[in-house]
């Protein structure tokens, strides 16, 4: 990756951690206590909040695939056998998940971003307030109970 993160293990969640703090001026301890505490007063601490815990599960499980990987490999004869390439594509697919949510940490640390100053961004922008899905009218009905008779009789033609 560029931008001053490199391949190492801690280095990626360590550059990404200390821009985080230097964005919103507090340790991630802090930021992460004021969002938990009023998760609508910031949505960009919000977000940022959410995918550095992401991105720092996902560099937890890096960590283990690779010392999985380096414990099998120690025990390799010569060529590695198919369990060990197994972990060998976990600690791939480790890396990738990893990689990408560093990126969106990235998108979303960077105010000159593609994508958040055209009109798509404004629209979404607009529509951000809402948190979520508008409350159901009615409460759900359970599974493997009958439909009331209104519902039944919609089924039927009328004539």
């Amino acid at each position: 990756m560029s931008d001053g993160i490199t391949d190492g293990a801690e280095d990626v969640l360590g550059v990404l951690t200390e821009r985080i703090e230097a964005r919103f001026g507090m340790d991630i301890g802090q930021l992460k206590a004021a969002v938990a505490a009023s998760p609508a007063a910031n949505p960009d601490a919000t977000d940022v909040v959410k995918w550095h815990g992401l991105l720092a599960q996902a560099q937890s499980v890096l960590d283990r695939a690779e010392d999985d990987l380096l414990a099998a490999l120690e025990t390799q004869p010569s060529e590695a056998d198919d369990p060990t390439m197994d972990l060998a594509h976990r600690v791939n697919a480790a890396v990738t998940t990893r990689d990408g949510r560093a990126m969106v940490v990235r998108w979303l640390l960077d105010p000159d971003a593609p994508g958040k100053k055209d009109l798509a961004a404004e629209r979404l922008a607009r529509l951000r307030p809402r948190s979520g899905p508008a409350v159901p009218t009615s409460a759900p009905v359970p599974a493997g109970t009958p439909a009331p008779a209104s519902v039944r009789q919609m089924g039927r033609s009328v004539r």
